[in-house]
């Protein structure tokens, strides 16, 4: 398994190459431009003189490759560049948001499991009982609600009904929790509906091909009881296409946070890359956007390696 993941890791480097470069090219396509912000509201006439001297200062004169080149020098020392308009370190900007991120995706993903594994393994046991197209249905309308949708009828709805709001000031979990669950757990609710609608279909359909396997039908003839099968000799082998789903997703989940974190006024990287959109600050685009693809590359490793553990039986060569 360690020569596996290492092979794995070597791979991930001309990826990254292929990642960084997409990345500083299609940031230089955004509509307007920094240097017009800049000088917006200028008192004296904008000048081309001025333009170059603001285009120097930023380093923007250079030549793509050329700044391609210093990007990828720079990422592989850790440093994602400095703010374009303030001359902050992005890295320093990211870590500390990705706190906020990293909190409202760890809520969703556990309470998105802890609800769509049982009810996919209840619908899949009760099979064509009104139970099962109950849940089915539910699922289908997870999966088919966008999130900005399901966020505004949380944050406007209690208003309108019971006169209430969440609280639109995000504090640490250690300096109140109370208040930091308020708003945490909506926006992790918001993330993570479609997300456990995604797995509870799955489950149901991996549980369903399970049971009817022969290990399955063995280990009931020896008279164990349905919890036991179902527990020790089903959900297991059922969770691998779960995993890998639960994997594809973390990159869906964090884009989502873009749109969450703005209606819901969470301090993390969503907002960090929309107000830097706004901006036009490219370091923090593309520091943002490199450290989530760095992370998901990871997390897919992860998984991959899981693998063996969820099933004995698979081998990494």
């Amino acid at each position: 398994m360690a020569r596996y993941a290492a092979r794995r890791l070597l791979a991930m480097i001309p990826t990254m190459l292929v990642m960084l470069f997409i990345v500083v090219s299609l940031t230089r396509f955004l509509p307007g431009n920094i240097i017009d912000l800049m000088l917006t509201g200028s008192s004296a006439q904008v000048t081309p003189a001025m333009r170059a001297q603001v285009s120097e200062r930023l380093g923007l004169n250079k030549s793509l490759p050329q700044q391609y080149g210093e990007y990828v020098l720079g990422v592989s020392h850790g440093d994602l560049g400095n703010s374009l308009w303030d001359g902050r370190s992005v890295s320093t900007m990211v870590i500390d948001r990705a706190s906020v991120t990293g909190e409202v995706a760890a809520v969703a993903i556990l309470v998105s499991v802890l609800i769509s594994i049982p009810l996919g393994v209840i619908s899949a046991v009760k099979q064509d009982s009104p139970l099962d197209y109950g849940l089915r249905s539910m699922s289908i309308a997870g999966i088919s609600l966008p999130n900005f949708v399901v966020a505004q009828a949380i944050v406007v709805l209690p208003a309108l009904w019971w006169q209430t709001a969440i609280p639109f000031q995000y504090k640490s979990f250690l300096e109140d929790p109370v208040i930091n669950m308020t708003i945490v757990l909506p926006a992790a609710g918001v993330l993570g509906l479609r997300l456990s609608a995604s797995i509870a279909r799955m489950m149901r359909t991996t549980m369903l091909d399970i049971m009817q396997q022969d290990y399955i039908r063995t280990a009931k003839s020896k008279g164990l009881t349905s919890f036991t099968v179902i527990v020790r000799h089903g959900l297991k082998n059922a969770l691998i296409p779960v995993v890998t789903l639960l994997g594809l997703q973390l990159s869906a989940l964090i884009g989502g946070s873009v749109v969450t974190e703005s209606l819901f006024a969470l301090p993390g990287i969503g907002r960090l890359l929309l107000d830097a959109i706004t901006a036009r600050d490219y370091p923090i685009i593309q520091g943002v956007v490199v450290s989530v693809g760095f992370f998901v590359m990871i997390t897919n490793l992860a998984v991959d390696l899981s693998y063996g553990f969820l099933d004995p039986r698979i081998r990494y060569s």
